[in-house]
């Protein structure tokens, strides 16, 4: 773990660091723990994270520690970068808490891990792509709205004729995904686009509001 005097990756605002700070102190053998911040995965546009205190000698291989203030700060390898230039700020709405805000986004690789990088760059613009988009903006999203659901088209394989479906809101890690998906969304896909050749969800669903798909 490399250890450096003044910590570039993430900073905290004082009202941040004297929430932290207030909290390290209710925890046992705290003159030992770290404020560790990492990314877990994405949500929607942006990238999902993980706070939490933990021992010093838990710290990854590769990991980056450094303080802001009185608040030891380790950041695993693989999100460091993801993670330069944030600051942890504390939100007075909604009845407070702490909010992270990163000037990075993820790539659309990262957004989307379950589509192959050559079909991601080919994009949604064309015929299958357009006509698979406007089924779902008419027909499957009024449906599924009324529980707060979305489906949306991340990529379209117009040769091998195969949609790739993210649910979000009500839908993303719903337990009735897959009927939602196999039962309604590919249903009405396929009767207006009788080649399609199959319709996969790539929806990280264990980061839902209520995840089914447990993580690794």
């Amino acid at each position: 773990m490399s250890s450096v005097e003044t910590f570039e990756v993430i900073s905290l605002t004082d009202e941040a660091r004297a929430v932290v700070l207030e909290a390290l102190s209710a925890e046992a053998n705290s003159e030992n723990l770290a404020l560790f911040i990492e990314v877990t995965g994405t949500r929607g546009m942006g990238y999902a994270y993980d706070l939490y205190f933990s021992d010093l000698a838990d710290a990854p291989e590769g990991a980056q520690q450094g303080r802001d203030g009185d608040v030891t700060i380790v950041i695993p390898a693989s999100s460091v970068e993801r993670l330069r230039g944030s600051r942890l700020e504390f939100a007075t709405e909604g009845g407070g808490g702490l909010v992270l805000v990163n000037p990075n986004t993820p790539t659309p690789e990262e957004v989307n891990p379950g589509v192959p990088a050559e079909i991601l760059a080919l994009g949604i613009e064309g015929p299958l792509a357009t006509l698979a988009q406007q089924v779902l903006e008419s027909s499957v999203n009024p449906s599924i709205a009324s529980h707060g659901g979305r489906a949306d088209l991340v990529a379209m394989d117009e040769d091998a004729k195969i949609a790739y479906i993210k649910l979000s809101g009500g839908c993303q890690g719903c337990a009735m995904s897959r009927m939602t998906l196999s039962q309604g969304i590919e249903t009405q896909l396929r009767e207006a686009i009788p080649e399609l050749a199959s319709v996969l969800d790539v929806t990280d669903h264990a980061s839902g509001v209520n995840p089914f798909y447990a993580k690794d």
